[in-house]
């Protein structure tokens, strides 16, 4: 990265680059490079403006690589953007597929206070969970988490509280569709996850997703973390949380209280995400998580990068470091699923850049991938997984999942995730229960417009104070520290109640 001009209004992210970033809303006139060429237009911080002139079919060049073609001349000064560049297809092949070295281990591994279960997982947060299977239990199943909640006995004995795990859907469904195994993946997921001690799972009884066949499909019949109920069974609704309370309650007192002790990385899984991404997204606060995530996995931990949509374009960095075909195939599979999908929907993958993303600087999909794919590092990628398909593998994965935040997340934590870092340029105000969420601001000026949600200031990166090295370990000591019991900005604040929202794909009738 290379401050081009005096002012330090203007950087150039590789020798490769003819365009710049500006690092601060540059006004028309204002010098953009040593040889004191002006600019052609206002141009807003985190926007690209020409180092050099691109003509008309010429590759638009951000990273090192390519994230569009210019559709008519642009000059040296000139403001790039939608207006000027438009999105080109890249195709990616295994022809020449070379198998990635597995990132190595290191010996003096690091440790995190946890909470060690009966199975040998260990959460970072220990809550009870109440899972409805439908939204008609959903009702019933946050009532009586206020209820037991406001009570006070579940944090005398030493949980951290119990969250209500709902959603909209689970009935008129196709049982044989992506979308009743994804909803199905998810609850079993949460079910199982080792950031509850235990959970409640209530249905209504006549729906399409049934409890006892949920229960039994997924392997969690006849274990002691799980007790289940149909809410017409019960009696109705007073009596179903008069029922999940006093059972609840009966099994918090049948617990030991819990103490948090020493275990290994390799119980951490950190969700990798985005949200509100801005023209800082890929210069700051990713390739600082990247350098993170790096550091969890050397340290025998794992991470899983997700957001099949937005790492379109950016494939080909992610196929260099599979570790073997099949893996490499898994993740074209994917994308070739992706493309079928919006294509029968009317769609196209480079629509995905929101209004927001787009005001913040970013100009197509390629753009945003280049800079999304940064969060995941350079380690190894040891396996591809299906959406909320359990991890397998230790290390580095990619989960398939839509570009949408809440969904993608819901599918890391059920994967197994127990920790979620967040980037963010435009700002973020969710948090994801029962996942502490780390939030990572990519430019100062949000940070301090929202410095209660934010956790840390990668800004720093782009105001030439701090190295992406310098703020990759600080994320990861923070990682830790979260890990073992500190509060994130987000949980100080109440969040992760509703930002559990399964994927849903295919018709509902």
């Amino acid at each position: 990265m290379e401050l081009i001009n005096d002012s330090q209004a203007v950087i150039r992210l590789n020798a490769a680059d003819n365009v710049g970033v500006a690092t601060r809303a540059i006004p028309q006139g204002f010098p953009v490079d040593a040889s004191q060429h002006l600019a052609a237009q206002n141009i807003d911080a985190g926007h690209k403006v020409a180092l050099a002139a691109i003509a008309d079919g010429d590759e638009v060049i951000k990273y090192g690589q390519v994230i569009g073609v210019a559709v008519r001349d642009i000059g040296i000064g000139e403001h790039v953007h939608t207006h000027n560049v438009a999105m080109r297809e890249r195709d990616s092949s295994l022809s020449t597929f070379v198998p990635a070295e597995k990132t190595p281990v290191m010996a003096n591994e690091r440790t995190f206070d946890g909470y060690h279960r009966d199975n040998g997982q260990v959460g970072t947060r220990n809550y009870i969970g109440i899972l409805s299977t439908v939204n008609c239990s959903a009702t019933v199943a946050k009532m009586a988490a206020e209820s037991l909640n406001a009570d006070g006995e579940i944090e005398r004995l030493g949980f951290d509280g119990v969250v209500p795990v709902t959603h909209g859907s689970g009935c008129a469904m196709n049982t044989e569709s992506d979308g009743f195994a994804f909803l199905e993946r998810v609850i079993a997921g949460y079910a199982r996850h080792p950031n509850f001690a235990f959970v409640l799972i209530i249905g209504l009884g006549c729906e399409t997703n049934q409890v006892k066949q949920l229960v039994e499909k997924s392997g969690l019949a006849g274990s002691s973390r799980i007790y289940s109920f149909n809410i017409q069974e019960a009696g109705g609704t007073r009596a179903s949380i008069r029922q999940a309370s006093d059972k609840v309650l009966e099994m918090a007192r049948a617990r030991e209280r819990p103490v948090r002790r020493p275990a290994a990385l390799a119980h951490l899984t950190v969700a990798l995400q985005c949200g509100g991404s801005d023209g800082y997204s890929g210069i700051s606060a990713n390739p600082a998580l990247g350098r993170a995530a790096d550091l969890v996995v050397r340290h025998g931990g794992n991470v899983i990068l997700s957001e099949t949509p937005e790492i379109y374009g950016a494939e080909h960095l992610l196929l260099d470091r599979a570790i073997d075909e099949e893996v490499a195939h898994k993740l074209l599979e994917r994308m070739a699923w992706w493309k079928h999908y919006t294509r029968i929907n009317g769609a196209e993958l480079n629509n995905n850049p929101s209004p927001g993303n787009k005001a913040g600087g970013l100009s197509t999909i390629l753009e945003k991938s280049l800079g999304a794919v940064a969060k995941g590092g350079t380690s190894s990628l040891n396996d591809v997984l299906e959406y909320a398909q359990p991890r397998r593998r230790p290390g580095f994965n990619f989960m398939d999942s839509p570009g949408y935040d809440p969904a993608s997340v819901t599918g890391q934590i059920a994967s197994g995730a127990n920790m979620v870092c967040f980037t963010t340029g435009r700002g973020s105000v969710s948090g994801f229960k029962p996942a502490p969420c780390l939030k990572l601001a990519t430019n100062t000026r949000m940070f301090e417009a929202m410095h209660e949600d934010m956790d840390i200031n990668c800004g720093t990166i782009v105001d030439g104070v701090a190295s992406v090295d310098s703020v990759g370990r600080e994320i990861f000591e923070h990682i830790i520290a979260v890990a073992s019991g500190k509060l994130s900005a987000s949980e100080t604040l109440g969040y992760g109640n509703n930002e559990f929202v399964p994927w849903m794909v295919g018709a509902v009738t």
